[in-house]
Parts: C-alpha cells; sequence; structure tokens
C-alpha cells in the first residue's frame, strides 16, 4: 500500500485538527466498519483513515471485510450489533441484501451510515456518497470529446452495486441522444460482477473477438474495468487508440493517463467523504439532527419499485484528463507525483509541484 501512504497520511491529518478540539470527557462510543471488500484499491485507505479519525476522539472502531460475500457481510453486521456499536458505517457488496442487516440494526437502535453505496432500506439513518449520476455524465461525456460517432462498447460495474446503476443512469443521459439519431452504435453492453479487472479483461476479450476488434470507443465504470479492458485492448493493438473512461483517480488510472492509454477518470475526493462519515457518525450518535441532508425516494435513487425515503448527502465529482490531471490530481495531493509518472522519462514529466 505504499502508494497511498502520502494520501493515507493526509486524510488521517486532516481528521486530526478536525477533531482536535474534542474533549477526553467526552462520551465513549464504538462504530462498525463494514467493508465489501479491500480488492478495490481505495477501500483499505478509507478504512485507516476511518479508523485513526474515530479514534483521534476517543470512540472504538471495530472493522469487518466481507470479501464479495453478501451473507458474510451480513452475518458480520449482525455481529457487530452484538457487540454493541453505537453507529455502523457500510459499504455494501450486494445493497439489496444488505437491507436486511440494515434493518435489524434499526431494529436494534443502531444508526446506520450507508457509505458511498446505497442500501435499499428505508430504515438507513443517511446515504452519504458522490452525485454518482454525474459520474456517469462524466464518462460518457469525456468519451465523447475524443469520439462522437460510431461502435461503442458499454462496460457497467458490479450489477449488486447501485451506484454501478447510477452510472450507468448517467452515461445513457448523454449517450441515448446520440443512439435514437444513429449516431451511435452499441455493439455490446456488459456488467462487470466484483468490479473485478480479471473479469472486465475475459469480457473484454469476449467482446473484441465477436465483434472483430470493430469499436471506436469504450465507456467502462471505473479504473479497474477500464484498466483490464485496456489489457484486452493493448492485445489487439487498440490501447491509446479508441478512447475508454474510467473513475476513482487511481494511481494505476492515472499513471495510463498519463501513458495516453485510459482517455479520462473521475476524481471523488475522499479526503471529503472520510471526514462527511465521521461527522455524521458523531451527530447521530449525540442525537443531533444531520444538516444538509436532501431526501429522495428509494424508487428514485434504484429504479427498483421500492417504498421508503433515504436522506443523502451528495458531493461533487471532478473529471480529469490528460489536461487537468497534474493540477487536479497531484498539485492538490490526491495522488503522489512519483505514483502518477511512473514509468515515464523525466523530459516528459511536467515539473515537480
Amino acid at each position: 500500500m505504499k502508494k497511498f501512504l502520502v494520501l493515507v497520511l493526509m486524510l488521517m491529518a486532516f481528521g486530526g485538527m478536525l477533531f482536535a478540539g474534542a474533549s477526553d470527557e467526552a462520551d465513549v462510543y464504538k462504530v462498525g466498519l463494514s467493508f465489501s471488500d479491500y480488492e478495490t484499491e481505495r477501500w483499505p485507505v478509507e478504512e485507516a483513515a476511518l479508523r485513526k479519525q474515530f479514534e483521534a476522539i476517543g470512540w472504538e472502531v471495530v472493522t469487518q471485510v466481507a470479501n464479495h460475500d453478501p451473507k458474510l457481510q451480513n452475518d458480520q453486521i449482525i455481529n457487530m450489533i452484538t457487540q454493541g456499536v453505537d453507529v455502523l458505517i457500510i459499504v455494501a457488496e450486494d445493497g439489496a441484501a444488505a437491507a436486511t442487516a440494515v434493518d435489524e440494526a434499526a431494529a436494534e437502535g443502531v444508526q446506520v451510515i450507508s457509505y458511498d453505496r446505497l442500501i435499499k432500506s428505508a430504515n438507513l439513518a443517511c446515504y452519504i456518497s458522490f452525485d454518482n449520476v454525474a459520474v456517469g455524465e462524466a464518462q460518457a461525456s469525456g468519451v465523447l470529446d475524443v469520439v462522437d460517432r460510431g461502435r461503442f462498447v458499454l462496460l457497467g460495474g458490479n450489477p449488486q452495486d447501485n451506484n454501478a446503476t447510477l452510472f450507468r443512469k448517467g452515461q445513457m443521459n448523454v449517450l441515448q441522444p446520440l443512439i435514437d439519431s444513429g449516431q451511435i452504435e452499441v455493439v455490446a453492453d456488459q456488467w462487470v460482477p466484483e468490479w473485478s479487472p480479471t473479469n472486465a479483461l475475459s469480457i473484454m476479450e469476449n467482446i473484441l473477438t465477436a465483434i472483430d476488434n470493430q469499436v471506436d470507443a469504450v465507456v467502462a465504470s471505473n479504473d479497474g474495468t477500464a484498466l483490464g479492458a485496456l489489457e484486452a485492448m493493448n492485445a489487439q493493438g487498440l490501447a491509446g487508440i479508441v478512447p475508454i473512461s474510467g473513475q476513482d483517480a487511481t494511481t494505476a488510472g492515472c499513471n495510463s493517463i498519463v501513458k495516453g492509454e485510459l482517455t479520462m477518470t473521475v476524481l471523488k475526493d475522499l479526503r471529503n467523504l472520510v471526514p462527511l462519515a465521521v461527522e455524521t457518525a458523531v451527530t447521530l450518535a449525540e442525537g443531533r439532527e444531520i444538516p444538509g441532508l436532501t431526501t429522495y425516494s428509494l424508487k428514485e435513487l434504484t429504479g427498483d419499485d421500492l417504498v421508503g425515503d433515504v436522506d443523502c448527502k451528495f458531493l461533487e465529482i471532478i473529471s480529469v484528463n490528460a489536461d487537468n490531471l497534474f493540477e487536479e490530481v497531484v498539485v492538490s495531493g490526491f495522488q503522489t507525483y512519483d505514483d502518477v509518472y511512473v514509468g515515464i522519462p523525466e523530459s516528459e514529466r511536467p515539473a515537480r509541484p
């Protein structure tokens, strides 16, 4: 995890400043952190930052990781309820399956924050994330900035993750008018289980075989799936020629952009999301009202015929490409200069910030 060290330290430092004034005599609470997996690059980083910030204010922290197993995640959540957590922060593997555990938590008086991925339950205390429809719109627009017609491949995320649905909604907000006019033809549309780069590689290999490599653009829903697809595209001489989108501004994704392979990514600045989660948990534990929430129906958020509402807070996103990556990602400190430009000759790098 060396490549994340600077980001972790910044998150931890920010949290330390945010809560430096906490009283030594404050009530001691316990928070449960439930993560779908640690395969996704960002989750171990955010667990470390959340833990540091909670411990800085005297909270006890319990963490469980489900390794992409929805049943195991529910069992782990129930176990944390039994351990007496006051607040749960959950990154769900399966937003529908996790609703069962959320409902049980609510029945036991445990407040639940759905973190970045929506859990399909009206018993959530709140859902905090980024504007995920805007993410999809940025992905489609970023590809269209390079190629605005022709044969497009769509690579969605994990179908059990409601964010994948929201990304697709945003993508289609932009693409559908061009599809309807005949300017774009969708020649393949696949979802990638578990957001796995390995799965994306296999899926893209099969797609390229089926369409005889006749593709003009790929709208992929995060950096992991995009980089898996790029591996398949590279084998066919298409990497760096066919535009492809990503998300999360990972070190590998940003490095791919500066190498001229990945076209764009979406920066969702977790340096804002982590403190928001901690502040929200403290507010809930102390029985205060959370400021700045907007209420949406579950049907609006999911497209499913579900009953009930969820209070939400969505943070802004930034579309990143080769033109603004240095300023938005490196100068801002989200990723390090050395990680982003690894393998790039010194003569082709910008000056260090």
